[in-house]
């Protein structure tokens, strides 16, 4: 069952696969934004869990895919490596930066009982990052153009 997932992705590579996981990132931090602790925008919360796996794992599985249609066999297991360094090693370690840029500019630390509370413009803080999964997704339509060929 483990194996019908890649191959129905692999049938459907082209840019619907793209599409959902760039779509996905930008409806999960939308929704990270409208939802609040209340009823009914803890769902949105929810949600955006559930979303999460898909960008996520559309992410992953559409770039395992490229790398591997498109990289000689003799170099695709290093190939497959560099990916996963520069997006889950490299890129997340940016990004961990970039996100705590974006928060500390707006929220704010209150003590409150021997806490501390990290409080301030949430809302603003999710539309910021949802941009920029829009701005990213974006971009990436109209810069990433691959050459049509199979390599063995």
């Amino acid at each position: 069952m483990r194996y019908l997932p890649p191959r129905c992705c692999q049938k459907c590579y082209g840019n619907w696969l793209k599409a959902k996981w760039k779509t996905a990132w930008v409806l999960r931090f939308g929704l990270f934004g409208f939802g609040n602790p209340g009823m009914p925008g803890v769902l949105l919360f929810v949600l955006s869990m559930v979303v999460y796996g898909v960008a996520f794992d559309f992410f992953n599985i559409s770039g395992s895919l490229f790398v591997d249609q498109s990289t000689d066999s003799g170099i695709r297991s290093s190939a497959q490596g560099l990916f996963m360094l520069m997006t889950n090693g490299v890129g997340a370690t940016i990004g961990t930066i970039a996100a705590q840029a974006v928060i500390n500019h707006y929220t704010f630390a209150m003590p409150l009982d021997g806490d501390v509370l990290t409080v301030g413009d949430w809302q603003s803080c999710w539309f910021v990052f949802a941009g920029y999964a829009l701005l990213v997704g974006v971009s990436f339509a109209l810069i990433f153009r691959p050459k049509k060929q199979k390599v063995n």
